[in-house]
């Protein structure tokens, strides 16, 4: 349970940021990079304002959190995000030796942990552990309301 607290604490933090995504007309996606009880990397979608198809939240948090480290490995570390990471995204948190990925809600369009890319975790140098759906209903209302409010 104390993990469970834990993890809900730090995908509000990673709620915030897709809230930033939303102020920016970005997809709202939110995420923080935990070290301990430490937020060492904060970011949200900015793939529109900058241009860049690689500007997701995760790879954003991760890229801040290793430059705080100084290492671009963040073995201790955990990605919290508000929702399943797409293959390159995932691919990132394995490049960066990520202990533990936390998500909320389910992405059935680009999801690569469960709903429709399943990562080979078994042929990869690194595995980490995967928790899905904290705080799920709150990640994935906002993103709902993003795109009823595009139609």
């Amino acid at each position: 349970m104390k993990e469970q607290t834990f993890d809900t604490g730090f995908m509000a933090e990673a709620l915030k940021e897709a809230h930033r995504s939303l102020e920016k007309g970005e997809v709202p996606v939110g995420a923080v990079v935990v070290q301990g009880n430490r937020i060492l990397g904060r970011g949200h979608n900015e793939t529109v304002m900058k241009c860049d198809p690689t500007a997701h939240a995760e790879i954003l948090a991760l890229r801040r959190a290793a430059k705080k480290r100084k290492n671009h490995r963040l073995t201790d570390c955990v990605l919290y995000v508000t929702l399943e990471p797409c293959a390159m995204c995932l691919g990132a948190a394995v490049q960066a030796r990520i202990k533990r990925l936390v998500y909320g809600a389910k992405d059935p369009k680009s999801g690569a942990v469960e709903s429709i890319m399943f990562f080979p975790f078994d042929k990869t140098n690194h595995v980490l552990s995967t928790q899905g759906g904290i705080l799920a209903g709150e990640c994935g209302r906002i993103l709902s309301r993003f795109f009823q409010e595009r139609r």
